[in-house]
């Protein structure tokens, strides 16, 4: 990461950020590979969300992604890379941890621009941000169960405070994707909309939060946040340890084997 200028952004190697106005857009920025999550940007989230809440240049934050999706969860290779050396995924459990805290500890809004599709940590990353704009081509899930793990990284916080916890088990336990359109109706995402409209419609969120008051705005975002926080450290350390034992199962070993190996012979 490197920085210049009071003003300036930080330059990171799989995030994009810049800033209009008052507006700091983050977005991830592995297209090529659907902007799936490797060890070098699950380092870097917790990096840029404990930014992005201390940027004193901004007042509004923008999550999206770089390309057709926003992120398609774990980068294969690094999911193998767990799997064959399970003891690395100690590293990321404490990076996880840092991650969700630091995006509830942001008091700015946090507008998630959901261009594409969100799976696993992506879809997390999306429904921790505070309104959700969604193209109507984008599906949202949480496989983790498909590839042998336990939705331990956020996951089974955030979708029963969405959804309730009839819907997020069936989901959750299934590990389905959700069309944008269905994910609006059961209140899962805030809006969907063509993707030809997505702009302007965070823009237009974006204007109407900035000719409020910041300290309105912040502290009531503060206020909705403490129950969230409470919630996060009731589940989230045993989320991150199940998760990890799971990456030490013969079950994960075998998704992982499986999904190379179909890949291979494409």
């Amino acid at each position: 990461m490197s920085m210049a200028g009071s003003a300036s952004v930080p330059s990171y190697q799989t995030l994009a950020l810049t800033r209009a106005g008052r507006v700091l857009t983050i977005a991830f920025n592995r297209p090529e590979v659907l902007n799936a999550v490797n060890l070098v940007m699950h380092d870097e989230l917790a990096e840029v969300f404990a930014f992005a809440g201390s940027d004193a240049h901004s007042d509004i934050i923008v999550l999206t992604g770089a390309g057709q999706a926003f992120s398609a969860g774990g980068d294969l290779e690094h999911l193998a890379r767990n799997a064959a050396r399970p003891e690395l995924f100690d590293h990321e459990v404490t990076v996880a941890r840092r991650i969700v805290l630091a995006m509830l500890e942001i008091d700015k809004p946090l507008i998630c621009r959901l261009n594409g599709h969100a799976v696993g940590l992506g879809a997390t990353l999306a429904l921790l941000s505070d309104v959700i704009f969604a193209a109507d081509s984008a599906k949202i899930g949480d496989p983790h169960v498909n590839v042998g793990l336990v939705a331990g990284d956020g996951g089974a916080v955030v979708w029963p405070l969405r959804i309730g916890f009839a819907r997020a088990k069936e989901f959750l336990l299934t590990g389905e994707l959700l069309k944008a359109d269905k994910a609006r109706d059961l209140g899962l995402v805030n809006h969907c909309m063509p993707l030809a409209e997505l702009d302007a419609a965070v823009e237009a969120c974006c204007k109407r939060l900035l000719r409020l008051s910041p300290q309105a705005v912040r502290g009531t975002k503060q206020l909705l946040n403490i129950e969230l926080k409470r919630i996060v450290g009731s589940v989230l350390d045993t989320g991150l340890a199940l998760e990890a034992a799971s990456v030490r199962s013969p079950e994960h070993r075998a998704a992982v084997d499986a999904m190379r190996a179909k890949l291979a012979g494409k």
